[in-house]
């Protein structure tokens, strides 16, 4: 059992959150939710040791393994993927290897009398012990275990990890957590990086082998898998829900009509008070009520009614430009890398108005192809744009390519035409950008805000085929509902590539699958595709076992 117990911190005269408490059990998997700002990853780095509160503290079992996946990693190493990944195991194979060198000590020296051999021989009967108590581990198997479910290939162990984008070495670093077997595993946004596969394997693991886990993520598909608790920060404190997301959703709705409505009561009384106070103040005869009143209201511990985000405009994309029947039309199309093929004779033809997802594990090619039809890169084969096809395109770094001299109001205002010039402020307050922060420079905004930012600029181009590479990562679930209704309006060709099951649920209406070299068709939506792939992979495990 972890206690938080009255967490307090206070910066620059503002308080975050105040005395804050609660109880992290074994088996609990607590979902921590809130606004962006509230405080969520500094609970998370308070409680894993990483910075330290104004006040209070966080208590735990002295032999408590507590482990921490932060949202950016900035550490480089000359590793390969394996060894980098059986460093979670140091503490257990440095144990090992003392107690190799002690006993290689003792069969050596000849002192059996001495004080000094007796406390070596206490030494080391003491590290067998503790090393001989630890469950028996076949380390390469259960490294090969982790890495293959988290998405990597037998041939990438040996690769260094300096290879892999920033991503895989976030899987590196979760796969290190998982290999430790921690009391409580603490995540920040562990889905942002991993594909739909991948994040599925994590919620097995999750549910059936880990301890204690509190996870921030704005994966709603997620959370709700496996999650059995969620505690919520908002305004400077906390509401703890022994349910999970969708069932908090309901409660936190609850709960604020009861607010509201006792602050309804509340504002009426204080107004007939101090009305009584002002009617009265300075007669006789009333003077104790009046005195008594004013005493009362002083003392008054005024209701709060937590902040709801008014903010989720309901955003359309200009009318889209008719474009000829048939956008994108793919046929035997392959694309290499040297002697690498990222998949060979892909072909596909999509329709005007059709909504598709492209899916399949991370390096197997849609990005690639999204790149290809983009004119980004060159390929065998034949692919061609429709008549009269206008792209709006999002790609994974399109935030990086904003011009960082500019505000954020100012990068909008470049772009707006027509009537939305009018309500450029609306625009980015739905995209929560409000007061001071439409004055911020883009080159001092975090990696969401600047997502956002791109993402609202992408909101007033009128196209007719809208490719969005990633399009969630880094944006809020309140967001993420805004361009997702957004997108359900829009009236052109959409190609989604994207892991986000929830995102993708009620959009899209076709599945292309990357993998394997391949990109296969599959019709229906995102729900009948992760049906039919469980089915497939059942048959496949039955397959292998006979």
């Amino acid at each position: 059992m972890i206690s938080v117990d009255g967490l307090t911190v206070e910066f620059s005269g503002t308080t975050l959150f105040k005395d804050i408490s609660f109880v992290i059990n074994e088996k609990d998997r607590i979902a921590l939710m809130g606004k962006n700002g509230a405080g969520k990853s500094t609970i998370l780095k308070i409680i894993a040791g990483e910075k330290t509160a104004s006040k209070g503290r966080v208590s735990a079992p002295n032999d408590a393994v507590i482990a921490y996946l932060p949202q950016h990693l900035l550490t480089v190493d000359n590793r390969t993927v394996f060894e980098e990944t059986a460093q979670a195991f140091s503490e257990i194979l440095e144990m090992e290897r003392q107690i190799q060198e002690m006993n290689n000590e003792l069969s050596i020296r000849t002192d059996y009398e001495s004080e000094s051999y007796f406390e070596l021989i206490e030494k080391v009967s003491t590290l067998s012990e503790k090393f001989y108590n630890i469950e028996e581990i076949n380390f390469d198997a259960e490294i090969e275990k982790i890495l293959l479910g988290l998405g990597f290939l037998p041939e990438d162990f040996q690769r260094p990890t300096s290879e892999f984008s920033g991503g895989w070495r976030m899987r590196i670093e979760l796969a290190k957590i998982l290999l430790r077997k921690p009391d409580l595993i603490l995540l920040d946004e562990p889905t942002n990086h991993l594909d739909i596969e991948s994040i599925q394997w994590l919620e097995e693991f999750l549910i059936n082998s880990a301890k204690a886990v509190i996870v921030i993520s704005h994966d709603r598909a997620f959370i709700d898998h496996i999650t059995t608790r969620t505690i919520e920060v908002t305004m400077g404190r906390i509401y703890d829900y022994k349910v999970n997301y969708s069932n908090y959703l309901q409660l936190r709705k609850d709960r604020r009509v009861h607010q509201q409505k006792a602050f309804d009561e509340q504002k009426k009384m204080i107004s007939e008070t101090q009305e009584f106070i002002d009617r009265f103040k300075g007669t006789y005869s009333k003077t104790l009520q009046v005195q008594s009143r004013v005493k009362m209201l002083e003392k008054l511990d005024i209701v709060e009614v937590d902040d709801e985000d008014n903010s989720a405009l309901r955003l359309k994309f200009p009318p889209s430009p008719k474009s000829g029947s048939y956008p994108v039309i793919i046929d035997n199309l392959t694309k290499q890398y040297e002697n690498h093929t990222v998949f060979a004779n892909a072909s596909l033809t999509i329709a005007r108005g059709e909504r598709v997802a492209f899916v399949g594990k991370n390096g197997e090619g849609k990005s690639t192809l999204v790149k290809a039809i983009m004119g980004e890169i060159d390929y065998h084969g034949k692919l061609t744009l429709g008549h009269n096809t206008q792209i709006g395109y999002f790609a994974q770094n399109e935030a990086s390519l904003l011009d960082e001299k500019l505000t954020v109001f100012q990068t909008i205002d470049d772009v707006a035409i027509g009537d939305v010039r009018t309500k450029i402020k609306d625009l980015l307050g739905a995209f929560m950008f409000s007061g001071d922060s439409i004055q911020k420079k883009v080159k001092v905004l975090s990696g969401g805000e600047r997502t956002r930012l791109a993402m609202i600029k992408l909101l007033l181009e009128p196209v007719n085929l809208l490719i969005l590479d990633e399009p969630t990562n880094h944006l809020d679930m309140k967001t993420k509902d805004i361009l997702k209704s957004a997108l359900q309006d829009f009236d052109g060709t959409l190609i989604l590539v994207s892991h986000d099951r929830d995102f993708l649920d009620g959009i899209v209406e076709k599945v292309y699958e990357f993998g394997n070299k391949r990109v296969k068709e599959h019709l229906g939506d995102i729900n009948s595709f992760l049906k039919k792939k469980r089915m497939d992979s059942l048959r496949e495990l039955e397959r292998n076992k006979k």
